[in-house]
């Protein structure tokens, strides 16, 4: 999935948010956690959580 598909899912018209969450310039908004907890079917603690292997959660 692409960042362009993620913010579409997720609600925002560009994906240039995302970008700039990814490249570290911007820290994500509470509400934009929510939203990718609840698109994936994750937790936000499995959303935040570094350490986590990925794998767990599919």
């Amino acid at each position: 999935m692409t960042l362009k598909e993620l913010a579409v899912k997720i609600g925002y018209e560009t994906h240039s948010y995302l970008s700039e969450i990814e490249s570290g310039k911007k820290v994500p908004t509470a509400e934009l956690v929510l939203s990718v907890a609840r698109y994936f079917g994750v937790t936000t603690d499995a959303l935040l959580k570094d350490e986590e292997d990925l794998g767990d959660l599919l």
